[in-house]
């Protein structure tokens, strides 16, 4: 199996690519760069596949400009994926730490978990876990009760996986993270580690997307995120009943 690892990556963030790109000489790890977008360079009023009412009933609160860059960055690298011959593709932010045996533990995983189109190899958060199979290198693949697990930094996709995201998640409804969990309604076959295989790196606390400050500016209060609590009661349902699935 030919698995690509793929970096997205903002042009004026060289620190963290130099950062990167150094230690994946040093594993032996070849990457492929995907030109991040930088959603606070677009103006609002160009931006386009997004339902704002949706987004804002779902999250309580309005879109912030970098995690749009994002929505459409991981998109990108989807797209530039299935252009390639790779069989599967690693894709990670810039921020992440790599380890030498990162591909070899995905083939494995998928090895495992043949139907997976989708696996988090990296999570904030793995509570409640089910477990599907574990991997010939001893990674436990399954799927977590509890939800939102956090982070797109690192995330195993098959074509089939790349080309459902694609289409079904071409409209931003929720941040990039959330969305690609959301296998219940994308048809993605999604699966995670218990344990993550790669970690945040050095420069983790400098974020590119948005600040806890700026989120906060962002978020909406008192009676305008009623909606909001409603919507995650029933999404939390929907997730355990897909983890059950597993």
């Amino acid at each position: 199996m030919k698995i690509g690892v793929y970096v997205i990556n903002l042009d004026r963030s060289v620190a963290r690519r130099e950062a990167l790109w150094q230690q994946a000489a040093a594993l032996g790890l070849e990457l492929r760069r995907v030109e991040a977008v930088d959603g606070r360079a677009i103006d609002p009023k160009d931006w386009v596949d997004l339902d704002e009412e949706s987004f804002k009933r779902n999250n309580g609160r309005s879109v912030v400009p970098g995690e749009y860059g994002c929505y459409r960055s991981h998109l990108k690298a989807f797209s530039t994926f299935l252009e390639t011959d790779d069989d599967a593709a690693i894709v990670i932010e810039d921020d992440i730490q790599l380890v030498g045996d990162l591909v070899k533990r995905a083939a494995a995983i998928l090895d495992a978990v043949p139907k997976a189109e989708m696996v988090k190899l990296f999570n904030h958060r793995t509570v409640w876990f089910h477990r599907t199979a574990t991997s010939r290198l001893g990674d436990e693949v399954g799927r977590a009760f509890h939800g939102p697990q956090g982070s797109a930094a690192c995330n195993l996709y098959t074509r089939e996986g790349a080309r459902k995201a694609l289409q079904n998640l071409k409209v931003m409804r929720y941040p990039v993270d959330i969305a690609l969990e959301r296998g219940w309604q994308s048809g993605l076959a999604v699966f995670t580690v218990r344990e993550d295989i790669v970690s945040l790196g050095a420069l983790k606390k400098q974020t590119e997307i948005a600040s806890i400050a700026d989120y906060r500016k962002y978020k909406f209060t008192g009676a305008k995120r009623m909606v909001t609590h409603f919507v995650r009661a029933r999404e939390y349902l929907r997730r355990i009943g897909f983890a059950l699935r597993a």
